[in-house]
């Protein structure tokens, strides 16, 4: 369902249209375009989005899935309320802010998740693992690795929680960018995303 800042159907926000903070993460748009498609939503899924940040992923998703409802789990009451403004900018009325630290604040969830983005968190084995308790058969997982442990850390765990159909993606995405007098190509910092699902 289009907003008024961005009547489309496709997602794709771009970045600049985001109220953000200094120091607080912005899945950019290539990004959260390619996580957006490891989700694979249908019109009425439940989303938990772990390490919400800005809120971009909730606001995309929500305009895209009206039906749908989105948990944004975000420890930092000032991140919070970004999100929310951000929910508002775009006039997103199907996102929950869960304010609290993963996982320990996952119990206090009422509704269970078709899927799950985990976009950051130091604990990301233990949120994994607790998540996966929540998750339904064919529910569906997907995490951000942006080093080296933790794309160790969620492979291990994905294994150890024996997911299946799991697939791995890294970004390379360069923009055009202008730099004094001249047109330049700048890349986006490469990211891995990891997606699995629990068959039971």
């Amino acid at each position: 369902m289009p907003s008024q800042l961005w009547p489309y159907v496709t997602p794709g926000i771009p970045d600049e249209f985001f109220e953000h903070l200094p120091g607080i993460p912005l899945t950019q748009r290539e990004i959260r375009l390619l996580l957006i498609s490891q989700l694979r939503l249908e019109p009425d899924s439940v989303l938990w989005d772990i390490g919400a940040g800005t809120g971009t992923i909730p606001v995309e998703v929500g305009l895209l899935c009206p039906k749908g409802q989105i948990i944004a789990v975000e420890r930092d009451e000032e991140v919070a309320n970004l999100i929310k403004r951000n929910c508002d900018r775009f006039d997103v009325k199907n996102v929950e802010i869960v304010e609290g630290s993963a996982p320990e604040c996952l119990h206090n969830i009422k509704t269970a998740p078709h899927r799950v983005c985990i976009e950051g968190g130091r604990p990301i084995q233990e949120i994994l693992q607790a998540v996966w308790q929540y998750l339904p058969s064919s529910g569906r997982v997907i995490a951000t690795a942006s080093n080296l442990e933790s794309l160790y850390a969620i492979s291990q765990s994905f294994s150890q929680l024996q997911a299946r159909n799991i697939e791995v993606v890294q970004s390379a995405v360069n923009r055009l960018e202008t730099r004094g007098f001249s047109q330049t190509f700048a890349a986006v910092d490469p990211i891995f995303i990891l997606s699995g699902e629990k068959l039971d």
